[in-house]
């Protein structure tokens, strides 16, 4: 009996082991198997998902022989992202003394400046920096030191135990004091830290604004950087502009930056993000749609603590097209030194002489070439220039530069064309009938069929002993640059007649070129109505020589040169000759357009070309272009700029005479003599025709 009962007593107790044994089993399929799902959702650690921008590649610019002008560098730089950077005042803090001790430990010393403090104290007193407050981070500071119940008085200046107080009020922001004031970093930590924090502070650091602290480092340094804490400290590769000729076609090429303000609507159209680099202006902004590309887009994931577990392209970038300039950029670097030669000759000469405002001063130009069969440009220079691979060092002097050296003054400055203008009248008068390549016209030296204005020819004064051209044709006209002749032709043409050819000829009309450019002013009753005030028949004498109102830009002079051997066809101007992938493949070429057109007979244009050449062999550019290899033609042109300063000196040309192959126009502002501005040309046309023979020097 006693036997069974143990018996039965072990049964019962196995059972109930076993029974406890299945549910514990099942309770352990239940959670690894049935209910995985619900504890990852519910219990597995949380993680994060934002995306960054990946820069594509922005495509480089070459000239019309493939050589690389602008090209592409790569930097890292490190910068801090708001979003998971450590909320405290002390864990930031340490942050960034690690990122600096590092830098300046292992890293280049020009990657890390500290940033502008604008406080300054001695012995205890605080002052503030007064140029610093005149810029945009001054203003955000004043308004942070109002919001900080610091504001200035109404002259703009603080009181002083004020300005004490909201600078403490920083430093009790930024951790870098306690409550009771007490120091809580050495004088040197405290400076850097309130530096930094400040400057983060005045950018708009932000979650949208990430601010970076380190730039170019070496992988090195952020592999050093890395090895401590890594929240909120991010590493970008930053795409640099390398400027392969500094100094040369700067004001072509233009520059590339953040986007602006009054950019920002028209870019957020087109998807840009709001911290893209782009053309700020020259070819960089005039091809923006083709050298940007479509960026790409990289996907990261942290966890709670800010930590990045993964990340991935989840967009791949797409780079720039490379664009392909119409201009040669070894004659572009002769065309500038040409102008600058030239401009520094006319300022020795002049200075030498005992007369007054003889050129001393001339101190500026341009020159411009174009193809004279496709009105693809081929040089555009200005002086004075600028380096472009400099730029961030030297704005501050280019900006207060007198001069104006950033002043692209082939494209944007507008110039009185003087004698340049009157080919192109000689061409309106001869279709129009009004005169024949034989009519002569009689110079009296003081033309009177006004009474109320009666110009005299340039010779007719006490200078040249008061003579005249006598009677003189069309050709020996424009050789001589006889005023007279043309003050009569003017009248009978009228100033309707001159203003519709000249509008199809290009003055005071876009040129077609890509770059920004004025379009300056065509003279005429339209002109002075649009402005209030009234055109007189005397004003159509002025016009006829080229003076009155007319102003245009050098291109566009050299455009209407273009046109007249063209025989009547605008050619449009253009600097962009192709562009293709990143494999090289040609994605886009362009191809010469005529813009408008007036017709010219033949007779008209040759009557026109061969007074052009006149003037290089007999007439007022002869000292320039005696014994030049080739048959040249061209005019000279001098316009009035004001009693106090020499006037302007224009010069147009083209070559060879029987085949025009390239047209360049160069104006020196204050040159005092048309002729002298040919120099510059001449030097151009060496080049061209020359270079690499026994005749590259040409002549003088």
């Amino acid at each position: 009996m006693q036997k069974r009962e143990h018996l039965l007593r072990y049964v019962c107790l196995a059972g109930f082991f076993c029974v406890v044994c299945l549910i514990f089993i099942a309770r352990l399929v239940s959670i690894q198997i049935a209910g995985q799902d619900y504890y990852t959702e519910t219990s597995g650690p949380k993680t994060y998902t934002r995306t960054e921008i990946i820069q594509a590649q922005r495509g480089n610019i070459y000239d019309c022989n493939g050589n690389a002008l602008v090209s592409n560098t790569f930097s890292y730089d490190i910068y801090l992202d708001a979003g998971s950077l450590p909320r405290a005042a002390e864990d930031r803090n340490a942050i960034l003394l690690s990122i600096v001790n590092t830098a300046k430990e292992y890293g280049n010393p020009d990657s890390f400046s500290l940033p502008e403090n604008p406080f300054t104290v001695k012995e205890d007193t605080v002052a503030l920096d007064s140029d610093f407050m005149e810029t945009v981070y001054g203003r955000r500071l004043t308004k942070l030191l109002t919001d900080l119940n610091c504001p200035p008085q109404e002259d703009g200046t603080w009181k002083a135990e004020d300005l004490a107080d909201g600078y403490d009020a920083l430093r009790l922001r930024y951790g870098l004091i306690d409550s009771e004031g007490a120091k809580l970093y050495d004088e040197q930590d405290a400076g850097l830290l309130f530096a930094l924090r400040l400057d983060m502070e005045l950018r708009n650091f932000s979650a949208a604004e990430p601010y970076t602290i380190l730039t170019d480092v070496s992988v090195e340094l952020i592999s050093r950087i890395m090895e401590g804490s890594t929240r909120g400290i991010r590493v970008s590769s930053e795409s640099e502009r390398v400027y392969n000729y500094p100094g040369t076609a700067s004001h072509i090429l233009g520059r590339v930056g953040r986007i602006t303000e009054e950019d920002a609507e028209y870019y957020k159209e087109l998807g840009y993000s709001m911290d893209a680099i782009v053309g700020v202006d020259g070819a960089e902004k005039a091809f923006e749609q083709y050298l940007h590309g479509v960026d790409g887009e990289l996907t990261i994931v942290e966890d709670g603590y800010g930590n990045v577990v993964d990340q991935y392209v989840s967009r791949e970038p797409v780079a720039g097209q490379h664009v392909y300039l119409t201009i040669d950029i070894e004659l572009q670097k002769a065309a500038e030194k040409a102008l600058a030669d030239n401009i520094a000759m006319i300022a020795e000469k002049g200075a030498a002489t005992d007369t007054l405002l003889d050129g001393e001063d001339a101190n500026a130009g341009a020159l411009t070439a174009v193809d004279a069969n496709t009105g693809a440009v081929l040089a555009i220079a200005s002086y004075p220039t600028y380096d472009l691979s400099t730029f961030s060092e030297t704005y501050a002097d280019l900006i207060k530069d007198e001069t104006s050296p950033l002043f692209n003054r082939a494209l944007e400055g507008t110039y009185a064309p003087g004698s340049t203008f009157k080919p192109g009248v000689a061409a309106a008068a001869l279709q129009e009938g009004i005169i024949t390549p034989y009519t002569e016209i009689q110079d009296l030296g003081q033309y009177t069929y006004y009474t109320d204005y009666q110009p005299k020819c340039w010779i007719y004064s006490p200078r040249y002993g008061m003579r005249t051209h006598g009677y003189v044709n069309v050709s020996e006209a424009i050789q001589v640059s006889c005023n007279y002749f043309f003050y009569d032709v003017g009248r009978q043409l009228t100033i309707t007649k001159i203003d519709e050819y000249c509008e199809k000829y290009g003055l005071g009309q876009p040129t077609g070129i890509e770059l920004s450019e004025k379009t300056g002013i065509l003279a005429g009753p339209k002109y002075r109505e649009e402005n209030g005030k009234i055109w007189y028949d005397g004003d159509t004498l002025q016009a006829a020589i080229g003076q009155s109102d007319h102003l245009f830009t050098p291109l566009q002079i050299n455009m209407y040169i273009t046109t007249l051997l063209g025989g009547g066809d605008r050619l449009g101007a253009h600097i962009l000759k192709e562009t293709r992938d990143y494999f090289g493949e040609v994605l886009y070429e362009a191809q010469p357009q005529v813009v408008d057109s007036i017709h010219l007979d033949d007779v008209v244009v040759q009557t026109v070309q061969n007074a052009m050449k006149d003037v290089t062999e007999n007439g007022s550019a002869a000292r320039v272009f005696v014994n030049y290899p080739i048959s040249v033609g061209g005019k000279t042109g001098t316009a009035q700029v004001s009693e106090n300063s020499s006037d302007n000196a224009t010069f147009i040309a083209f070559a060879p005479f029987d085949d025009p192959q390239i047209v360049a126009t160069c104006v020196i502002e204050h040159g005092a003599n048309g002729t002298d501005a040919g120099f510059a040309v001449r030097d151009l046309f060496d080049h061209y025709f020359f270079a690499g023979t026994e005749g590259e020097e040409g002549e003088g």
